[in-house]
């Protein structure tokens, strides 16, 4: 029987809509089979603001002018959740895969578990962050990562034709003010925290993004392994001429 392979390439600090771009590109290599194994891309953003299709506007506290006369752009995107803030000091992790064949649902093949998929990616987290020391936990109805009532990674989604696209953000040494422009994933009266913040000091998203790959390795039941040759030369062809649907 044949192992799963998960993929992992780390990119650097790539622009959001590029990022964007790149997930569409390699989705739709997955779904038509020119891309053999589920991959993560894993990176940090240039600061930016991200709205996703359960937003509201309430949550952006200030409006869209102020957040962009911060510095930070903002971009609507088509994952679930609400508002949330990308920049540096901040891991994202975009995983690419065919929920189906990693969580299938029984009797519809066709189809993948989207909730066994989310408590996946908490898991991931809250693995990666017990290897730094810190004891972390869900918070139904809530996804995503959290110690008390301070989120440490959102989590936002989406799945078409069989595909993931979006992803998770782990707060690493992230400035955590850039949160005070908007309600969080849209959840009022929570904070924000980061490991740096928890205690796990001197750390950077490159240091952490082979444990996290590791986990969610783990996490889907695959072999993790570093981008092969075949998989940069697809990032690289992927031309920066706009944003396709995933």
């Amino acid at each position: 029987m044949s192992t799963r392979l998960l993929r992992w390439a780390w990119l650097g600090t790539v622009p959001y809509m590029r990022g964007w771009q790149l997930q569409s590109a390699l989705a739709e290599a997955r779904r038509g089979g020119r891309l053999a194994d589920d991959v993560v891309l894993m990176l940090e953003h240039p600061p930016v603001y991200t709205m996703g299709r359960n937003g509201e506007e309430r949550h952006l506290c200030r409006g869209v002018d102020a957040l962009r006369a911060a510095g930070p752009d903002y971009v609507e995107v088509d994952r679930g959740g609400s508002v949330t803030f990308h920049g540096p000091g901040q891991l994202v992790a975009y995983p690419i895969i065919d929920l189906a064949s990693i969580f299938p649902i029984a009797r519809h093949p066709a189809h993948g578990d989207i909730n066994r998929y989310l408590r996946a990616l908490e898991a991931s987290i809250i693995d990666t962050a017990r290897s730094y020391g810190l004891i972390t936990q869900r918070r139904p109805p809530y996804t995503g990562v959290w110690v008390g009532n301070s989120k440490l990674a959102a989590i936002g989604v989406k799945l078409s034709r069989g595909i993931t696209t979006h992803g998770l953000a782990l707060n690493v040494c992230t400035d955590l003010q850039w949160f005070d422009y908007i309600v969080p994933c849209g959840i009022d009266g929570a904070s924000v925290a980061s490991l740096q913040t928890l205690g796990a000091r001197e750390l950077q998203p490159v240091d952490v993004a082979p444990v996290l790959a590791a986990n969610l390795a783990r996490a889907f039941d695959a072999e993790c392994t570093e981008a092969d040759s075949a998989l940069r030369g697809l990032i690289r062809s992927v031309p920066a001429d706009g944003v396709a649907a995933a």
